[in-house]
Formats: C-alpha cells, sequence, structure tokens
C-alpha cells in the first residue's frame, strides 16, 4: 500500500479568482478568508478573488495568498492525512502548518513578512533569475562558476531532470544564460521577478526573518516535512526554524525531495493548492507516481 504526499506551491501560481469558490461554498473556509484579513489588516481575501493582477503579483502579497489558499483547502479536507509533506519555497510554510509545526497565523505573519523581506532585498540588491531547460544540474554548476566572474550568480531551484532555474546579478545570470545556450540548453529564459531570490542577494532579508522566526512558536511536525535546503525529512522544531532561515539564500532542491519522498514510500502526490506546477514537475521526477491536484471545492469531495 503505497503512502500519500501532500506537496505546496510556491510563487508563481498564484491567479485572480483563487480560493473563490471555496468562500462561496464553505463557511469554514468564508471564516479563514475573514481571519487572514484581521490578522494582516487588509483584504487579503479581496485581492486573492477580484486582484489585480499586478498587485497580486507584488512578493508581499503573492506569498500570503498561496499560502492561504494552500492552507484553507488542508483545513477543508475530511480525507486520510498525508504521510509526508513537502513544499517548493514559499509552499514550505504551508506544509509546516498542515504539518502542525507552525500555527495558521504564525505561518500568515511570517509569509507576509517573507514577502516584505524579499521584496526589499530584490530593490537593495537588484537582480534576476532564468529557467534553463536540457543541461544537467553539474552543466548549470560550471556554467554559473565560469559566470561569477561577471556577477553573483547561482543555481536557484533544482525543479525537475533538465529544469534548473538560477539566480542572481543580472549581470552574471545574463553571462551564465548566454553560457548555457553555447553549451546547448534548449531552453534559455529570463523570469519576471522582482529579486535574485534563493541566492546570496537575498541575504539582507536573512536577519529580519530570523529574529521572527526566533520569536515564533515552533513544534515538531507531526509528519515528515522535506527540507528544500536538504531534501531530507525533518522532524524537529528546532531543525525547522534554522532551514527556514537558511532557505532564503539556498538552492531549492525539488527534484531530489521528490525523489526521497517516493523512496521513503510515497506513491501518491496532491498538489494542495492553486495551479498545476508541482504536478508538472513532479511528473517529471517520478513516471510511476500518482498525481493529482487539491485546488477548487470539487476537488474536495473527490
Amino acid at each position: 500500500m503505497g503512502m500519500v504526499a501532500f506537496v505546496f506551491p510556491g510563487q508563481g501560481s498564484q491567479y485572480v479568482g483563487m480560493g473563490k469558490d471555496l468562500h462561496e461554498k464553505s463557511a469554514d473556509a468564508r471564516s479563514l478568508f475573514e481571519a487572514a484579513d484581521k490578522i494582516l489588516g487588509f483584504s487579503l481575501s479581496r485581492l486573492c478573488f477580484d486582484g489585480p493582477d499586478e498587485e497580486l503579483r507584488q512578493t508581499k502579497n503573492t506569498q500570503p495568498a498561496i499560502f492561504l489558499h494552500s492552507v484553507v483547502l488542508t483545513k477543508l479536507y475530511r480525507g486520510p492525512l498525508a504521510a509526508m509533506a513537502a513544499g517548493h519555497s514559499l509552499g514550505e510554510y504551508s506544509a509546516l502548518v498542515y504539518a502542525g509545526a507552525l500555527s495558521f497565523e504564525d505561518g500568515l505573519k511570517l509569509v507576509r513578512l517573507r514577502g516584505e523581506l524579499m521584496h526589499r532585498a530584490g530593490t537593495e540588491q537588484p537582480g534576476t533569475m532564468a529557467a534553463i531547460v536540457g543541461l544537467d544540474p553539474k552543466t548549470i554548476d560550471e556554467v554559473c562558476g565560469a559566470a561569477t566572474k561577471e556577477g553573483v550568480v547561482q543555481p536557484a531551484n533544482f525543479n525537475s531532470p533538465g529544469q534548473v532555474v538560477i539566480s542572481g546579478s543580472t549581470a552574471g545570470v545574463r553571462r551564465a544564460m548566454e553560457m548555457a545556450k553555447g553549451r546547448g540548453a534548449k531552453l534559455v529564459k529570463e523570469l519576471q521577478v522582482s529579486g535574485a531570490f534563493h541566492s546570496p542577494l537575498m541575504e539582507s532579508a536573512k536577519a529580519g526573518l530570523k529574529k521572527a522566526l526566533e520569536a515564533t512558536k515552533i513544534c515538531d511536525s507531526s509528519i515528515p516535512v522535506y527540507a528544500n535546503v536538504t531534501a531530507k525529512s525533518v522532524l524537529r522544531g528546532e531543525e525547522i526554524r534554522e532551514l527556514l532561515v537558511l532557505q532564503l539564500t539556498s538552492p531549492v532542491r525539488w527534484e531530489e525531495s521528490v525523489v526521497n519522498m517516493a523512496r521513503d514510500g510515497a506513491t501518491t502526490f496532491v498538489e494542495v493548492g492553486p495551479s498545476k506546477v508541482l504536478q508538472g514537475l513532479v511528473r517529471r521526477i517520478d513516471g510511476k507516481a500518482e498525481i493529482k491536484g487539491m485546488e477548487k471545492i470539487t476537488d474536495l469531495s473527490a
């Protein structure tokens, strides 16, 4: 009998209208959306449902929006508990709330702050990110290493076989993009982001996040959560806290995380939250896995 893993999406999965059906059809969802608006002191729910898109796309709003959608779904879900969980970047916070390590309120405050700090770091230390398709991680490491003569650049997300995102200064990233093309990459594309996430250029966001995390109660989790930084399962609250600080400037080891979850018995992966980004990634990482999404109210009964 295989196990179920819940996976939680990160930035880039948001869209105007997300969570609206949950709010319309469930009183429990309504009370959670209202609680979130109250905690944050502005109407995040209205931003999720009605936009405008350019406001929803701002990091400080995107992060709590996706987190809220994911957590509301887990609170409405009545099926068997997942045996393990993981989240992509921001999604790690949603996973930790599901696993009982963080409260809903603390998680929401942290992701709002994390978004604000990351936005500020992106303004103070401007940079960019780019997706590279069709090269192996070793080649990308070499390319980044060589391109650092132009400026900071490192792998930011190891997403799936042959899909890696790099991050750093604009000069460093653009040089690495040219070199990746020269090494035979199938696709090289700069991303629309407000900063060099998961790179050393996020260093200035670390102090503020560390301070907030130190003041937050983090419990041991009830199920293993596979951490972005290590791709290994973590249960201890103290370790979770340290890894969340490191996560800002470290690559997201998503491919390895999914491989490790499958090795540890996961045969079904359920993406909990907006869009289908992780379903696509998991499909490319583990062709045998059963893949589902939990996004709309109709998915909850299925």
